[in-house]
C-alpha cells in the first residue's frame, strides 16, 4: 500500500512538473475581418488552451463562452465583418480590385489593432508572452505589435503563399510551374498564363511594398525604433502554410515552412431535422452546392443560375444549395435551400457524393477529407488556384463561370458522378490523411518547438541574398564578359592574320 502511494505521489510530481514546462503563455493575432480566415484558425487555438497552454486571441470573433486557458481581446465592432459581400464575377477587374481590397483593410487592420485600448493594455503592462501567433496576410503590422513584446514568432496562413511570401520565406517563385495564387495555370501553366502571373506578380508586390509602409508609419505613432517590417518577417521561426501536397503536389519549401492543411476540420456531427431527412431519403444520393460565407450566390449572373437550376433540375441525385434568400426561381423539387448549411457535416453523410464549390480552401479541405468529388467553379482569391490543384490531384474538374452552360456543366457532373471516379477521390482522401502526425499534431508541434528552440533558426540562405545573387546575374556577367573578350580576342587574331597576310602577298607581287 506504501508503494502505491509513492508512486502516485511521483506520478503527481511528474504531471505537474510536466505541466509546468510545457504550458506556455501564447498571443493569437488575427487583425483581419475575414470570418472564413478565423474559422482556420480558432480551432487550433481552442486545442493549445485545451493541452494546458494559456492562450490569449486578439481577433474579431471572440467566443460566446468561458472557456478555461482562453483569453478574448476582442476588436468586434470596430469594422464590419465579411460575410456575403462580394459578387460573382469573374474578370481582371476582379483581381486589381482585390489588391485594392487587400490595401486598404491592411492599413486599416492596422490601425483598428493598435487603437484598441485592451491591444495597448498588452502592451503597456509588459505582458510577457512564450510566443506569438501572426496571421500573414494582408499586413505585417502585428509583427511590430510582437517586436515591442519581444517574444518569437511563428506565422499562420489559411491559404497557399501570397505573392510577396516567397521572397520572405527564401521560396523559389517561378511561374513556370510554381502556381499562382489569384489565376489557375497550376503546375502546367500556358505561355498566356506566365506572363499573366509574372504580370501580376510584380502588381501585387509592389503594392504590397506600399502597404508596408503605410504600416511602418502607424506603428512609429505608438512605438520608437520599430525595425522594418520586411527585416521582422524574415526573422519569424516558421510559417505554418495551409496546403498539403496530396492536394496542391510537391513543392520547394525550406525548413521554416511547415504544411499543416487540415487541422480545422471537426468531427462531423449528426444532421437534424428536415436537412437530415432530405438527405437520409435520397436514393440516388446528394449533391451539395455551396459558393463560401464570402461570396454572395443570389448575385450569380441570372443567365448563369438559369444554367445552374436547370442542369441540376434533370439529375436524379437531390440537391443542397446554400443560398441567401428563401426560394430558388422556379422553386425546383429536388433542390433544399437554405442561408446556412453545417458544411462539414453535409460533407461528411454517406449520402453526400459530390461537391459543386467555389473552391475555398475551407471547402476543398473538408472535401479532400470525406473524400467528396469537387466540381469547382473559381471566382476570385485564391479560388482560381485551388480549383487548379482539384483538377491536378485527380479531386474533381473545374468550370468556367464566364462559359458556363447547363450542357458544360451536365458533362461535368457525368465526370465526378461516375463511381470510378468517386473510388478513385476515395483513394485521395486515404493518402491525404496518411501521415506521421495529424496535421493539429504537426501545427502544435512547431509551435512548441520554436519555444523550446528559440535561439535557434530555420531561415533558407535564400532570404537573405540580394536579388542579383539570387539569380546568379553576377556570375552571368563575368561568364559573360570572358565570352566577350574571347570573342574580342579571336577576332582581333583573326584581323592580324588577315591583315599580316595581305601584307605578304603584296610583297610577293613586288618581288
Amino acid at each position: 500500500m506504501k508503494i502505491k502511494v509513492n508512486c502516485l505521489l511521483v506520478m503527481l510530481v511528474y504531471s505537474l512538473t510536466i505541466s509546468d514546462v510545457y504550458s506556455l503563455k501564447i498571443l493569437a493575432v488575427n487583425p483581419y475581418q475575414g470570418k472564413s480566415h478565423y474559422f482556420v484558425f480558432q480551432p487550433l487555438l481552442l486545442e493549445l488552451a485545451k493541452r494546458g497552454h494559456n492562450v490569449t486571441s486578439i481577433s474579431y470573433f471572440p467566443l460566446k463562452q468561458n472557456i478555461k486557458n482562453f483569453t478574448d481581446i476582442s476588436l468586434a465592432g470596430s469594422v464590419k465583418i465579411l460575410e456575403d459581400v462580394f459578387p460573382i464575377e469573374r474578370s481582371y477587374k476582379t483581381v486589381i480590385s482585390i489588391g485594392m481590397f487587400l490595401a486598404n483593410f491592411g492599413t486599416e487592420n492596422c490601425r483598428e489593432l493598435l487603437r484598441n485600448e485592451e491591444v495597448q493594455n498588452v502592451w503597456k503592462s509588459k505582458a510577457k508572452f512564450d510566443i506569438i501567433l501572426v496571421e500573414q496576410f494582408q499586413s505585417d503590422c502585428s509583427l511590430g505589435l510582437a517586436y515591442v513584446l519581444g517574444a518569437p514568432v511563428v506565422g499562420m496562413t489559411s491559404h497557399t503563399p501570397l505573392p510577396w511570401h516567397f521572397d520572405r520565406f527564401g521560396m523559389p517563385y517561378n511561374p513556370s510551374y510554381v502556381p499562382f495564387m489569384f489565376f489557375d495555370g497550376g503546375t502546367k501553366p500556358s505561355l498566356y498564363q506566365r506572363i499573366e502571373a509574372f504580370v501580376f506578380n510584380a502588381y501585387f508586390n509592389t503594392l504590397y511594398k506600399f502597404m508596408q509602409r503605410t504600416d511602418q508609419n502607424t506603428l512609429a505613432e505608438y512605438f520608437d525604433d520599430v525595425p522594418p517590417l520586411e527585416d521582422l518577417a524574415r526573422d519569424m521561426k516558421f510559417l505554418l502554410l495551409y496546403k498539403n501536397p496530396i492536394l496542391f503536389g510537391s513543392s520547394l519549401i525550406p525548413e521554416n515552412v511547415k504544411e499543416v492543411n487540415g487541422y480545422h476540420v471537426a468531427t462531423p456531427k449528426p444532421l437534424s431535422g428536415d436537412l437530415k431527412k432530405f438527405i437520409d431519403e435520397a436514393e440516388h444520393g446528394v449533391i451539395y452546392i455551396s459558393f463560401g460565407s464570402m461570396l454572395r450566390a443570389t448575385t450569380t449572373p441570372r443567365d448563369k443560375l438559369e444554367a445552374i437550376i436547370s442542369a441540376v433540375s434533370e439529375l436524379p441525385q437531390r440537391i443542397v444549395f446554400k443560398w441567401e434568400e428563401p426560394n430558388l426561381p422556379g422553386n425546383p423539387k429536388n433542390i433544399y435551400v437554405s442561408n446556412w448549411l453545417p458544411q462539414n457535416d453535409i460533407l461528411a453523410h454517406p449520402n453526400v457524393i459530390a461537391f459543386y464549390s467555389h473552391c475555398g480552401l475551407l471547402g476543398t479541405t473538408e472535401a479532400i477529407h470525406h473524400g467528396v468529388p469537387v466540381l469547382g467553379m473559381p471566382i476570385f482569391g485564391d479560388q482560381p488556384s485551388n480549383a487548379a490543384a482539384v483538377e491536378e490531384s485527380g479531386l474533381g474538374v473545374r468550370i468556367d463561370i464566364t462559359t458556363l452552360t447547363k450542357e458544360e456543366l451536365l458533362s461535368k457532373f457525368k465526370i465526378i458522378l461516375d463511381p470510378k471516379f468517386r473510388r478513385k477521390v476515395k483513394q485521395i482522401s486515404k493518402a491525404w490523411h496518411d501521415r506521421p502526425m495529424s496535421a493539429m499534431d504537426t501545427a502544435i508541434y512547431w509551435i512548441e518547438y520554436a519555444v523550446r528552440n528559440k535561439d535557434f533558426n530555420f531561415r533558407s540562405p535564400a532570404a537573405d541574398l540580394p536579388l542579383y545573387k539570387y539569380f546568379n546575374l553576377d556570375v552571368i556577367a563575368i561568364f559573360t564578359c570572358i565570352i566577350y573578350v574571347l570573342i574580342y580576342v579571336i577576332k582581333s587574331v583573326f584581323s592580324l592574320r588577315k591583315t599580316q597576310s595581305r601584307k605578304q602577298s603584296k610583297k610577293s607581287k613586288k618581288a
